[in-house]
């Protein structure tokens, strides 16, 4: 037997074209994370990690009709939501099951061709966007907003949640969180996708068990918790006493460090730069003075750098978005991750079986009941 690696850390589970962390810098398919953050568009970034190559301007033009195309929802999945959609479910409980539902209204499901799967991969791409914000209107009691043809899908998205379209600032902002959040080599729920697809189960069973794997505190749910963090602190002379507090008892500090980074994680200085000029733009500006007042004491005691996660909080809250919809937002970019590594799998699959280290006790033998 193996020696014992827990939380397999350092293991090399797959082989992947979809992208790389290697001495501290993120690229997708070979793209470093600056380039593609500075200069490209998320559906660029889509077409990059499903072909491993950016598009020319006709197939980048057929993907956005495609994906607009794909956004409305089967109207049973709009009166799906109203049967559970309230304040009491997390709307990524919401996202999972809808996820799922998804699969019932599409007549190329169970097919298992490289055609059939781009197929799935652009109307589940297309919509997760429509779930969530269908999701998050449901229940507030407002009217569902369909998509508006050429938008980008970040100002679609946003359009869809808002019912107006966002500022050029919003816009440019959500669509590099959504670079930025699309991958991340083989982390906790693209790794549940690969494992429930390489028993060649279908793209939706993939898909949904990896939101399921994303909905945890220590995955997609940490931004949520640095905004709560954010929120308790209320105000920029707040934050030394408290973050003092957090150090001397020990406890974690969301948002902050990384398993695999360990100078930094490179996506962080773009979501704070987007973080000061949404909360300029907004007149919420103490939010970033707080976040960065956070950061320069963690930095200075503790040797932590901010993650991804961190500024992606003020970004979002800046935007008016409730905090529980931060990690369904996160499902909506690392959706074109899972997808990928979905087809990556499947282009070169073996099941995916680990082995276990059994330390329960042995040598036992059956007792009668009557002798219990």
């Amino acid at each position: 037997m193996s020696e014992l690696t827990k939380g397999l850390e350092g293991i090399v589970a797959s082989q992947t074209k979809v992208s790389s962390i290697v001495d501290d810098q993120l690229t997708y398919a070979g793209y470093e994370i600056d380039d593609l953050t500075e200069n490209a568009s998320f559906e660029e970034v889509i077409f990059l990690l499903w072909h491993f190559r950016l598009p020319n301007e006709q197939e980048l033009q057929e993907l956005k009709d495609q994906l607009f195309e794909n956004m409305v929802l089967n109207p049973r999945m709009y009166s799906h939501f109203e049967d559970y959609a309230t304040d009491q479910i997390h709307p990524m409980t919401g996202l999972r099951t809808s996820l799922s539902y998804l699969a019932h209204f599409d007549p190329r499901a169970e097919e298992f061709n490289d055609e059939a799967h781009l197929n799935k991969a652009v109307r589940i791409q297309a919509k997760v966007a429509s779930l969530v914000a269908a999701f998050a209107r449901v229940r507030q009691g407002k009217e569902v907003v369909k998509p508006k043809k050429d938008l980008s899908y970040a100002a679609n998205f946003l359009y869809m949640l808002f019912g107006e379209e966002p500022t050029p600032v919003q816009e440019e902002g959500f669509n590099k969180a959504l670079i930025l959040h699309a991958d991340h080599e083989l982390n906790a729920s693209t790794f549940t996708a690969r494992v429930t697809v390489s028993t060649l189960s279908d793209m939706y069973s993939g898909v949904t068990a990896a939101a399921g794997a994303l909905k945890g505190p220590l995955h997609g749910g940490a931004n949520e918790q640095v905004m709560k963090m954010l929120a308790e602190i209320g105000s920029v002379d707040n934050v030394e006493a408290y973050i003092q507090k957090k150090i001397d008892n020990k406890e974690k500090i969301m948002g902050f460090g990384h398993r695999v980074y360990k100078n930094g994680d490179p996506r962080a200085k773009y979501l704070k730069e987007m973080s000061r000029k949404i909360t300029d733009e907004t007149g919420q500006k103490e939010l970033y003075d707080i976040s960065v007042k956070i950061a320069d004491i963690l930095k200075e005691q503790k040797g932590l750098l901010p993650n991804v996660d961190f500024y992606s909080a003020t970004v979002y809250h800046s935007m008016n978005i409730e905090h529980d919809l931060f990690t369904p937002i996160f499902a909506v970019s690392r959706t074109s991750g899972w997808i990928a590594h979905i087809l990556e799998q499947y282009a070169d699959n073996r099941i995916m079986r680990p082995r276990a280290e059994y330390i329960g006790e042995v040598h036992r033998k059956y007792v009668p009941i009557s002798e219990r």
